[in-house]
């Protein structure tokens, strides 16, 4: 008897419908219908409207605060456990809560850990995400995650600008391998950012490590929150000699002023995902879908293909 797998169907959690639905679309399938009933206090349902049984789940959900994305993921995941599904993928384009991978000060949660048990708890079976705040929450997981990479589709967009003297650049120290990682695909120079802060989103000062007069220049990056870092990173590389100033940024969080103070900063050009939906336009940013890339992976999950072919750090 020839083996055959189960058949993939393809849900969202609410607040990212749009993105789903165009994972969907290269994945060559409809998306799922699931609704939600909402009580008076806030208190929520999910519901999936046709039959899981014995199949494929891929559940879409960027757990980005609020914590009613995460808590969404977690009721469809244990949902789809207790309608039979037989492989339950959480797919988390931006894995929220990821910034707390350790103990940096006593007395406070590791919030990227518990965010994994509770994940499990509720029935994920695998889990996939992309460019992930610290690589080690993986390691958080006892089940397979799948962590893509969005170089993948931006590499392609930087070469296509064709940009002469070329430098990328981090942000800061712990972005340095990210950095080199695409600048060893570019062939190009290494700047880095040293900063010091204050509190959270808060810099108190920040010097460079490295060459940016006469370069163009591009900061990348795996979120950009506030925006504070990159604007005054791009402002301090012009004051020194800097032709251009681009960032890549895979999460685009973009909390608080931080439109504004993107349009207000010497940056030419903001490049992110759709992993996060935004909240409103700008002239500055440009959006690069990473549907295709999450579409394609699904696929050679489903159909237990290799996907080391599709890491290019």
């Amino acid at each position: 008897m020839s083996h055959q797998e189960p058949e993939a169907k393809i849900f969202a959690c609410s607040q990212s419908v749009y993105l789903a639905e165009q994972i969907a679309k290269s994945y060559g399938v409809e998306l799922g219908k699931v609704t939600f009933s909402k009580y008076s206090d806030g208190e929520f349902q999910p519901s999936f409207e046709e039959s899981i049984r014995g199949l494929r789940v891929f559940l879409v959900c960027s757990t980005f605060p609020s914590a009613d994305n995460l808590m969404e993921l977690l009721l469809m995941i244990d949902a789809a456990k207790r309608a039979s599904a037989r492989h339950i993928t959480a797919v988390i384009p931006y894995f929220g809560w990821a910034r707390q991978d350790r103990k940096d000060k006593p007395r406070v949660p590791i919030g990227a850990k518990l965010v994994a048990k509770l994940l499990e708890a509720a029935g994920a079976t695998r889990i996939m995400t992309m460019d992930l705040h610290a690589d080690q929450i993986q390691g958080f997981f006892e089940k397979p995650v799948d962590h893509l990479f969005a170089s993948t589709i931006f590499l392609p967009y930087v070469k296509s600008l064709n940009l002469e003297n070329l430098t990328i650049a981090s942000p800061d120290m712990g972005g340095s391998k990210r950095a080199y990682a695409y600048s060893k695909f570019l062939e190009s120079d290494v700047v880095i950012c040293y900063k010091q802060r204050k509190a959270a989103n808060v810099i108190e000062s920040m010097e460079l490590i490295g060459e940016v007069r006469g370069r163009n220049i591009i900061l990348v990056d795996d979120m950009i929150d506030t925006g504070g870092t990159l604007a005054k990173a791009a402002d301090l590389m012009i004051e020194k000699g800097a032709l251009s100033v681009r960032a890549i940024c895979t999460h685009a969080i973009l909390s608080g002023n931080a439109y504004e103070k993107i349009e207000n900063s010497q940056l030419s050009e903001l490049i992110v995902t759709d992993s996060i939906p935004l909240k409103k336009e700008s002239k500055k940013i440009r959006v690069v879908s990473c549907a295709p890339l999450f579409a394609e992976v699904m696929q050679m999950v489903q159909h237990n293909n290799s996907i080391s072919g599709k890491f290019l750090m």
